[in-house]
């Protein structure tokens, strides 16, 4: 497992956001946009800081598939409820993720 595991999840994810974003035909709000990468910087500077926990957390695969799970139901709940903000927010945690692995795979080589 790892950054390539952790690639797929999130491009999985992303793809239901973005599927979800060109069904309902809602612009991606700039400013949720940038909600949801500041949420991902946020939470990947306190998991570094747990670096050991989190990861041997993020290593189960129920944990895993239970997150994809979840954001398939942040998509669903954001389609009824907000989808503007929801999903804007969403796709902007989810590019954010994706350009940080492919950071920290460019640093590691």
């Amino acid at each position: 497992m790892g950054a390539r595991t952790d690639a797929v999840l999130a491009t999985v994810s992303l793809a239901g956001f973005a599927l979800a974003l060109a069904l309902v035909g809602t612009p991606l709000s700039g400013p949720f946009f940038a909600l949801g990468c500041a949420g991902t910087l946020g939470f990947e500077v306190v998991a570094f800081r747990h670096y050991e926990t989190v990861r041997a957390y993020w290593e189960r695969r129920p944990v895993q598939f239970g997150a994809l799970a979840l954001s398939f139901g942040i998509v669903g709940l954001g389609v009824a409820f907000a989808p503007t903000a929801v999903l804007s927010a969403g796709t902007g945690s989810l590019v954010t993720y994706l350009l940080f692995l492919v950071v920290v795979a460019s640093r590691a080589r």
